[in-house]
Parts: C-alpha cells; structure tokens; sequence
C-alpha cells in the first residue's frame, strides 16, 4: 500500500508554480515530437510537391523568362526585355487568331452550358436504365480529343463523311465543313461540344440532387408548373454551379489546341488558328521560344482577368461558386 501510495503522489512544484525537474523534459519530449511530426507530413507531401513544381511552378517561371528573351533552342538565348510582347501586339496574325480564339468562346461556352443543363434535366428523373443513359452521356468526356478529331475528320468529310451523305438524301446541298472558312470553326465548336458538354451534364445532375425536396412540394402544393418550379425553384438553386461551369468552360475554350491540330492544323486560309495553336507554330516551327512563351502569358493574363471578373460577378450578385 506504501509503495502504491507514493506512485500516486503528486509531483512537487517549484516557486513558480510548475513541477520540479520534469517541466524541461516535458517541454523538450513535445518540442521533439511536433519536430517529428512535422517531418514525417512534410515526407508525405514532398513527392507530390516536387512534381508540381518540376510540372507547373518551373516551367511557369521559365517560361516568363523565356518571354523577355530571344531564342531559337540552340544558340545562347539573348535579353530583348518587352521586345516579343511589342512585336506581339503588332503582329496581325496574333490578333487574327485572338478573333478566331473569341469566335469560338462565344460558339462553344453557351452551347456546353445549355447543352448540360438540358441534358442533367432530362436525366434527373426516377427512369429505368437511367444509370445506363448517365455513362453514355459521360462517355465521350473520358474520349481523348486525338480520337474526337479523327472520328469528327470522317463524320464531316466533305466527299465521304455522314453529315453530307444526311445532307444529300434530303435533298440539300453538301457542305464543305471543315474545308470551308465560314464552317471550319462551326464544326470545330460542335466537336468540341461532343465531348465537354459531358462535364457540364455532370455537374449539373449533381447540383440537381441537391435541390431541397421540400421546396419542390411545397411548389406543387401551391399550383405551380413545371416551367414555373424550374425558374422559381431549381434554377436559382443552380446559379452558383452555373458561374462554375461558365469559368470553367472558358478556361477550356481559350486553351483549344488538340482538335484544331488533329483536323484542320489551323486551316482553311488560318480561319481555325487559334491563341494556343499560334504560339505552338511560333514556338515549335518557327523556333521563336522568346515569341511563343510571350503569347502564352498574353493568353495566361488574359486567362487570369476573366476568372477574376466572373469571380467578382459572382459575389457581387452573393453566388457561392467557389
């Protein structure tokens, strides 16, 4: 009993309160394990972050100062200051592809959000096989664009493809498609929408399931429609996700590449050369890294004002998007 009586007895404390001879260990034991845990997550984290400053930060920075340079790749890179960005915004090709980049903004983001939204509606509903109709809509979003642009080449040929075969047995002219100026970007924007609508869909269908079901019967109960329930109702329910999609869409938009390099490599006459698409030529067939690397901060700059606009917008009229 003495022995158990002294384990139990309280450990003395000095003048100032704290208890003599362990508080130093105590506070070097803590110091040691915080020291050892924080070791241990930064462990954790240090392979994720070497990538993404291997992939995303470093280039980044390099390209910035590639842009303030003249290079072609091989000889020693010479410093021109803000020379490619001048030479830039007198470059009529640059602005031709800016006015086909925004040709194609105003095509493909309205289209992909309605699209999604129609299509999220149609599928949010208590249907048999609806979870078959979800991943057939998903499908074509999980398609790479190499394999989008190549189907697209046959479906819009000109001589062979299905749409002009359609066009024919209704007695309409063959269209050109995507070797006719006017139509290229048209057909470029409906590719596009093949496969990206998809994503909208999805997150749509998502927001939808998290429309309070109370207020819908409450809707019913007090006569209201369905047009009425959509507009009153859900669609400002949606409004957040709709400022999400619309920033996300655009971000997409602007950075167009793959299709236009898989179908029409910026023809007919450039009418499908986009920002992307021009400082690649720039860059990779011209050998002006200086050039290219310029463009790609226009575009990023460019990028950056538009997200903070809509952003702004947002909370401005107190949409959670993000």
């Amino acid at each position: 009993m003495a022995t158990i009586t002294e384990t139990r007895e309280a450990p003395r404390a000095d003048a100032g309160g704290s208890p003599r001879g362990s508080a130093p260990d105590t506070r070097a034991g803590a110091r040691k394990r915080r020291g050892l845990a924080d070791f241990t997550g930064w462990a954790f984290v240090a392979p994720a972050m070497v990538i993404i400053l291997g992939l995303s930060i470093f280039p980044a920075v390099w390209a910035f100062v590639l842009s303030l340079q003249k290079w072609n790749g091989f000889a020693p890179p010479k410093w021109v200051g803000g020379n490619n960005y001048g030479k830039l915004l007198s470059d009529e090709e640059f602005w031709a592809a800016v006015s086909h980049t925004g040709l194609f903004v105003l095509l493909f983001v309205p289209a992909s959000v309605l699209l999604g939204l129609f299509l999220a509606v149609a599928l949010n509903r208590d249907i048999p096989l609806i979870g078959l109709y979800r991943t057939a809509i998903f499908v074509p979003f999980v398609a790479s664009a190499a394999a989008t642009g190549i189907l697209s080449t046959y479906l819009f040929s000109p001589q062979f493809g299905l749409a002009n075969n359609v066009l024919r047995s209704l007695g309409l002219p063959a269209q050109g498609w995507l070797e006719d100026p006017n139509q290229a970007m048209i057909v470029i924007a409906i590719m596009s929408l093949w496969g990206q609508a998809a994503f909208t869909t999805v997150i749509y269908l998502a927001a939808l399931q998290d429309v309070p079901g109370d207020l819908l019967e409450a809707a019913r109960i007090d006569g209201a429609n369905r047009w009425q329930t959509f507009w009153r109702i859900v669609w400002p329910q949606l409004s957040p996700v709709t400022v999400f999609v619309t920033i996300w869409q655009v971000i997409g938009a602007l950075q167009l590449f793959d299709l236009v390099y898989t179908t029409t490599r910026g023809g007919p006459l450039d009418s499908t050369k986009t920002i992307v698409y021009y400082l690649w030529e720039k860059a990779f067939k011209a050998l002006d890294f200086g050039g290219g690397s310029a463009a790609a901060y226009v575009l990023f700059f460019v990028t950056l004002l538009i997200t903070i606009g809509m952003v702004l917008y947002a909370r401005s009229r107190k949409l959670e998007a993000f």
